[in-house]
């Protein structure tokens, strides 16, 4: 079973912060978003989830898949 899609989201005080879908609470919060998504990314290896960056305007603009992908590589 997958663990939570984490969400690197901008704060309203210029920071960034690592949240897990669903959460009231911030996990994570840094001064830049390259420091965020390191952390989620990390975050969502551990748990076999996604990691979904959003921009300064809110809009997703990236997204990792470390879980059970449907399509993985052929090896």
């Amino acid at each position: 079973m997958a663990g939570k899609n984490q969400h690197v989201t901008p704060r309203p005080d210029g920071r960034w912060q690592v949240i897990g879908a669903g959460n009231s609470k911030a996990t994570a919060i840094t001064n830049t978003q390259k420091e965020a998504v390191a952390i989620a990314k990390q975050i969502s290896k551990n748990q076999k989830s996604e990691c979904f960056t959003h921009g300064r305007n809110g809009q997703i603009r990236a997204r990792d898949s470390y879980g059970n992908d449907p399509y993985p590589p052929k090896g």
